[in-house]
Parts: structure tokens; sequence; C-alpha cells
């Protein structure tokens, strides 16, 4: 369930300019934008762009995903 809020113009059309671009709605792009920085205020030693990565893999379609093996080099 949603809740209205007020947001500053400039803010609300660069979300409406990123979201167009990255496939979001205007409300999903700033809900992502204030999970960056919840995540990023909560971890400061962690580089903005690891915990963007972070958040985008996390909400990926994991079908898509390659299995991970370890290929050992004494075999």
């Amino acid at each position: 369930m949603g809740v209205p809020i007020r947001i500053n113009e400039s803010i609300y059309d660069a979300a409406k300019q990123v979201a167009r671009a990255e496939c979001r709605s205007i409300p999903n792009q700033i809900e992502f934008w204030a999970k960056i920085g919840k995540v990023a205020l909560e971890n400061p030693d962690l580089p903005i762009e690891f915990v963007q990565e972070l958040l985008v893999s996390k909400n990926s379609d994991r079908a898509l995903a390659e299995p991970f093996t370890f290929d050992d080099p004494d075999d």
C-alpha cells in the first residue's frame, strides 16, 4: 500500500527521467533511491556503486544467473 508524500519538484523531475531510462515507475525510482541512501548510511564503508549493484542484483531474475563452479587447479 502506498502512502502519498510531498516531494521537491526537481527530485520528481529527475526521478521521472531516470525512471523512464531504467524502466521503473516514478514512485519505484524514488523508492529505489531511498533504499540506496538507507543502505549507504547504514554501511558507510561500502562504495555507493556496490550498494546500487547489490540492490539491483537482489531484485533481478535468478533464472538468468549462472551457477558458480570452482575449478580446482590440482585436478
